[in-house]
């Protein structure tokens, strides 16, 4: 790794996202023609670290890229805008692709396809020599996550981006400092937002519920507080969660 220790260092998800602009989501059997087309990368733990280069951090993302054209054009998109990726492994399974339409209003739809691409082995990254001041993990590389917490010698501030209930997200929740999770999450793990803040605090030690144009709510110990959204005229949601 390099001398300097990174700011943040972003573990999890990357994906390709193919972005069409539609002037509605399709129904069954309707063909539509789209109005605009991007090709970017993507995945929450590779869009946290894209924007913590880009506010002036120093940021590295740690996961996969297959050897493919997604990959390639990946991998280059996050050294074009300072992300270190000396951790990214590359194989020959594919890079995860995202298929996203999005409505004139901002409100998308969107369709992932991993095909066999499965989370790495907690034996995959070498990490005795990496230096961090903040790790943030997205629930998608569980193992190497797991692994790298427990092999810390000294607190780092921790952060799990926990978009949805699934066996990764299950893993690290109670591992870190800051879970920080979705409203989805959270109706997920419990019949609303404000139980689903309860219940959570128990496990972690600050935890916070994104509810959208709602803003936040938070629960620190016993402390409880919310901040609102700003009004914004959406565009596109692709990774406004991340």
């Amino acid at each position: 790794m390099t001398d300097k220790p990174l700011d943040v260092l972003c573990v999890g998800h990357a994906s390709y996202d193919l972005v069409f602009s539609v002037p509605h989501h399709p129904g069954a059997d309707e063909k539509l023609v789209a109005d605009d087309l991007l090709g970017c990368g993507g995945g929450p733990a590779a869009n946290a670290a894209v924007t913590v280069a880009k506010l002036g951090g120093k940021a590295g993302f740690c996961g996969y890229l297959g050897n493919d054209v997604y990959g390639d054009s990946h991998l280059r998109e996050l050294q074009e805008h300072g992300v270190d990726t000396q951790l990214v492994v590359r194989g020959t399974s594919p890079t995860p692709l995202s298929t996203v339409l999005v409505k004139p209003n901002g409100q998308r739809a969107l369709i992932n396809y991993k095909g066999q691409t499965s989370a790495l082995p907690a034996n995959a990254i070498n990490f005795d020599d990496l230096a961090a001041k903040v790790l943030l993990f997205d629930g998608h590389e569980p193992h190497i996550s797991l692994r790298f917490l427990n092999q810390l010698t000294h607190p780092i501030p921790s952060v799990l981006d926990a978009g949805s209930l699934h066996d990764g997200t299950l893993a690290l929740m109670d591992k870190v400092e800051y879970l920080v999770c979705s409203e989805k999450f959270a109706l997920q793990y419990a019949d609303d937002e404000h139980n689903a803040l309860s219940k959570l605090a128990t496990i972690a030690p600050v935890v916070v519920v994104t509810l959208g144009e709602r803003g936040l709510i938070w629960q620190r110990d016993q402390e409880r507080g919310s901040l609102g959204a700003p009004p914004v005229v959406a565009i596109d949601t692709t990774g406004a969660g991340d």
